[in-house]
């Protein structure tokens, strides 16, 4: 039986300001990537999306970006090895701070928005990432863009690694996402991005935006808790995909090292 694991960027509110729907876009996914405080997020925020995820059942992952809340994470930042490694640290160390508060394991590691697109492509920053991840601990999975740099580099350190795959993004035909300054990068209708995800799960390949076809490994699908739609995304998705004959899982039920 074909397995695959929905995820969600979630505990992106900060302070007074709350952002997404963390609290039923839970009841539709198996894998929680929660931010931790660089790109949004915050220590009460943090303490209490943990918590919930926990008491779901959640696969637990931390969502470390670069240090931009005013750009939430989205605006490239041109730094070195060293600081990458750093920060990369400090993020996941605190969410599973609060792990182990609530008495649960990390499950996985997903870096966000630039720091996640740039480590698609350059291999210093995928590298960077993958080694504070294995330093931390060797056992957490590493999700990264489907074929990218980043799964390279967890591979070759001997990390378990999850292709992942978008449910509400476009392709470029390189396999890399269309960037969000382009008007035809975010797909906004449930239906739409349901046919791509099933094509993507089933058929191991995706349309790119040229109409070229890219093939594609599919271990978790994202949609971004932020979006206004992802509540009715995961809903339609994740009863389409049982419809389909897949089993929707945390990542952590069927990849193994």
């Amino acid at each position: 039986m074909q397995r695959v694991d929905l995820n969600s960027d979630l505990g992106e509110s900060f302070g007074a300001y709350t952002i997404g729907q963390d609290d039923r876009v839970l009841e539709h996914v198996t894998s929680a990537n929660i931010a931790c405080g660089y790109h949004a997020g915050d220590h009460n925020v943090m303490a209490r999306t943990v918590k919930l995820a926990a008491d779901k059942g959640m696969g637990i992952g931390a969502h470390p970006g670069f240090p931009d809340l005013l750009g939430f994470g989205r605006r490239n930042i041109q730094t070195d090895h060293k600081d990458i490694y750093n920060f990369i640290v400090y993020q996941v160390a605190a969410l599973n701070g609060f792990c182990q508060l609530h008495r649960v394991r990390m499950q996985h590691v997903k870096p966000h928005g630039a720091l996640y697109n740039m480590a698609a492509k350059d291999r210093v920053i995928a590298e960077a990432i993958a080694e504070a991840i294995y330093d931390i601990d060797p056992s957490l999975i590493l999700f990264g863009l489907s074929g990218s740099e980043l799964i390279k580099a967890g591979k070759k350190l001997g990390l378990t690694v999850a292709n992942e795959v978008f449910a509400d993004r476009t392709y470029q035909p390189d396999g890399t996402l269309t960037p969000r300054s382009e008007a035809n990068a975010l797909i906004k209708e449930s239906e739409r991005a349901t046919e791509q995800v099933i094509q993507m799960v089933k058929e191991s390949k995706v349309i790119a935006v040229d109409g070229s076809h890219i093939p594609i490994e599919a271990d978790t699908i994202c949609v971004h808790g932020d979006s206004p739609t992802a509540l009715s995304f995961v809903e339609r998705l994740h009863a389409q995909l049982q419809v389909e004959g897949v089993t929707v899982t945390k990542v952590s039920d069927f990849l193994f090292k």
